[in-house]
């Protein structure tokens, strides 16, 4: 177990960032094992043509059969949301006794593979090229695997970002990991906060000491990933909200739709695109948001929620550069079918 030790400061310096990079490492596990999120497989089955000249085997020597990873592959973001070359960068400065501590680290004791082997076993000079050369090979692959969905992957960390914040906002810390996943626990302990973080590699307590908590949503991660170490800044990587949208087709409900689409009387009164958009405001959705769902611009997801707003169907609230927009209780009872809506 790990636990974070966060006061009053701590919390009030809690943090959001995505990491082009880090998606782009954790992404290796699903092509390692497919099996690991049945979610991602739209992806996978597209992605996996435009890697016929890449040397796979050395990206799949960085994946134990455990799933993990050496730490020094994914930096914490030193911004909110850094390119991916100056995250590579960092990488690419690691030094070479890093470099092999992590790789060892990683299989924890077990062999190396051949690729992996070689350079760690020889001098500095033998890991510094392993070490550049994963990191040629990481940018090709950034380049084919996952920069051209990039955009989407984006708009879905930022969903859950906004979604944390709300709930940080609701009801501080306690609200904010209610929800983000089985492995975590906050507890109250004599005036401090601590976050623990169950059934993980290793264990150690370390206290924030006013360095802040950095939170990364991730939609390649299944499971929570903190600093290895304690002389770490705290931070955590986590599975973010609304992997299950990000390759989903866009459900269609035509005139005929049933309940799913709000039924053929919704859709009739409304339109097939505002009572889908109704259907989809069961939780508060940025624009951008709902548009990247819908596969549609931003603009025209605008037109339809001020008519829907303007109807007193849905209600809006502006959360830092976002409005979010929910259905209202009118809106509820009308999507529900529920003919005291209107008394």
């Amino acid at each position: 177990m790990i636990s974070f030790e966060l006061g009053v400061e701590d919390l009030a310096h809690t943090r959001f960032a995505v990491s082009p990079l880090g998606e782009t490492v954790l992404s290796l596990r699903v092509l390692r094992d497919p099996g690991i999120s049945a979610l991602h497989l739209p992806w996978l089955r597209s992605v996996r043509p435009g890697l016929a000249g890449l040397d796979t085997g050395l990206l799949m020597a960085l994946v134990t059969d455990l799933l993990t990873l050496p730490d020094f592959l994914t930096p914490p973001p030193a911004a909110f949301e850094p390119a991916f070359e100056d995250e590579l960068a960092v990488v690419r400065a690691t030094p070479p006794d890093v470099v092999r501590r992590d790789l060892l680290a990683a299989y924890d004791g077990e062999p190396l593979p051949a690729p992996l082997h070689a350079a760690t076993a020889a001098d500095d000079g033998a890991v510094s090229a392993l070490r550049d050369a994963v990191c040629a090979l990481l940018h090709r692959y950034w380049d084919s695997a996952v920069r051209p969905f990039w955009p989407q992957i984006r708009l879905v960390a930022e969903a859950d970002m906004t979604y944390r914040a709300r709930q940080l906002a609701r009801g501080g810390a306690r609200l904010l990991f209610a929800d983000m996943h089985p492995q975590l626990r906050w507890e109250d302990e004599g005036g401090r906060g601590v976050l623990r973080i169950h059934r993980t590699i290793g264990g150690y307590h370390a206290r924030a000491c006013g360095r802040g908590l950095l939170l990364v949503p991730s939609v390649f991660a299944h499971k929570c990933a903190p600093p290895v170490g304690p002389q770490e800044p705290p931070g955590l990587l986590y599975p973010c909200r609304g992997v299950a949208t990000l390759w989903a087709p866009v459900p269609e409900h035509g005139p005929d739709a049933g309940p799913a689409g709000g039924g053929p009387a919704l859709v009739r009164l409304l339109g097939a695109p505002r009572a889908r958009l109704l259907r989809m405001l069961a939780e508060p959705l940025a624009t951008v948001e709902l548009a990247r769902r819908l596969r549609v611009t931003p603009s025209a997801v605008s037109q339809h929620l001020r008519v829907l707003y303007a109807a007193g169907l849905v209600t809006r609230a502006r959360h830092g550069r976002q409005v979010l927009y929910r259905r209202s209780p009118l809106g509820d009872g009308l999507t529900a079918g529920r003919g005291g809506a209107f008394t």
